[in-house]
């Protein structure tokens, strides 16, 4: 099995384990929203747009209001578990394992750590799985952090140059923790930020949104 199906897995795990209204970490969303939210990006392309672009946001909450009313929240879920259907991309393995490995992560991490659970236990094979996009990511997430940034794994000795800069933040955690605080994540990420204290103070406030 790979990776974005034991992901999908413990995701739904997550969410099968709160009540709808459970609070998750992603901002004006419970537990049941997040699962609209997973649902429409893989089975709406109508839906997609405006996830991206505000100007197309009302589509999109009508049809999130859509799918809460179809469909209780644990069929909803249910939905999730099985996977998408073609025609959807996600369907295509290779498509499933490259774009929901991180998501699905992160957002069974929402619901988790959002109702006091902590961490969930990783293998090295998954934390080698994401480390291998992490400088990518990590990048494109953290473009505009005040300084340079550096990754340092826990996990194994590998430093990861993501950002250059005159002065050098290094985050220093997983690769899965690195992960959930790019995302913005930052509050509940088993993440260490070394550096100056102004620098890290700016960037913690530019990304703790989430």
């Amino acid at each position: 099995m790979g990776f974005a199906k034991l992901e999908r897995t413990a995701m739904c795990d997550a969410l099968d384990a709160v009540a709808p209204d459970a609070p998750t970490l992603c901002a004006g969303w419970n537990a049941h929203d997040l699962a609209a939210h997973v649902w429409l990006r893989e089975n709406d392309p109508l839906a997609t747009p405006g996830m991206f672009l505000p100007a197309l946001g009302g589509l999109t909450r009508a049809r999130t209001d859509r799918v809460l009313r179809r469909w209780g929240y644990g069929e909803l879920v249910e939905h999730i578990r099985r996977g998408p259907l073609p025609p959807s991309a996600f369907a295509l393995p290779g498509v499933d394992e490259l774009a929901n490995t991180g998501e699905y992560f992160i957002h069974g991490e929402d619901v988790r750590r959002a109702n006091g659970q902590g961490p969930r236990e990783t293998t090295s094979a998954f934390e080698n799985h994401v480390a291998r996009s992490l400088v990518s990511m990590a990048k494109m997430l953290l473009r505009d952090a005040p300084s340079g940034i550096v990754l340092e794994r826990t996990d194994t000795d590998e430093r990861l140059r993501v950002l250059p800069g005159a002065t050098t933040i290094t985050l220093v955690g997983r690769p899965s923790e690195l992960l959930l605080f790019a995302f913005g994540r930052m509050s509940v990420a088993e993440v260490e930020a070394i550096g100056d204290a102004t620098a890290v103070a700016e960037l913690y406030g530019r990304h703790h949104g989430l």
